[in-house]
C-alpha cells in the first residue's frame, strides 16, 4: 500500500494538471474564435483572398539569445548574487545587462521576461 502523503501529492498534482488542461482548452477555443472572426473580417475586405495560404508565424528567439542551458545558468547566477528577492522584470534587466543587450525596448524586455518565467518555472 502506498503512503497516504504520496497519494495525496499525486492527486493534488493531477488535479492541478487537469485544471491547466481545462484552462488551455478554454484559451484555445477563444483563440480559434478570434481567428475565425479575423478571417471573416479579412474576407469582408477581400472576398477572393485565399486564407489557407497564410502560414502560421511562431516566435523564434534571436540567434544571440542563448544556447541550451546557458540562460538557466545566467539566471541562477543573478539570483545567487542578489542581496534580496528580485521580480521577474528585475531578473530580466540583470540578464540583459550581463549579456550586453539594450533594455530600453519594451518588446525585448517582455520577451526576455516571458522566457525567464518559463525557465524559472522549469526549475521549480
Amino acid at each position: 500500500m502506498a503512503d497516504p502523503h504520496v497519494v495525496t501529492a499525486l492527486v493534488r498534482k493531477r488535479a492541478e494538471l487537469a485544471g491547466d488542461i481545462e484552462a488551455t482548452h478554454k484559451r484555445l477555443g477563444e483563440m480559434i474564435e478570434a481567428l475565425e472572426k479575423l478571417d471573416a473580417t479579412l474576407l469582408l475586405f477581400d472576398p477572393d483572398y485565399q486564407i489557407q495560404g497564410i502560414k502560421p508565424k511562431s516566435f523564434r528567439p534571436p540567434q544571440d539569445w542563448s544556447k541550451r542551458g546557458e540562460m538557466t545558468r545566467v539566471i541562477l547566477n543573478v539570483l545567487r548574487q542578489a542581496s534580496e528577492p528580485l521580480t521577474t522584470r528585475e531578473i530580466a534587466f540583470q540578464v540583459m545587462r550581463e549579456r550586453g543587450h539594450r533594455y530600453q525596448q519594451s518588446a525585448t524586455l517582455k520577451a526576455y521576461g516571458k522566457a525567464r518565467r518559463r525557465r524559472l518555472a522549469l526549475q521549480a
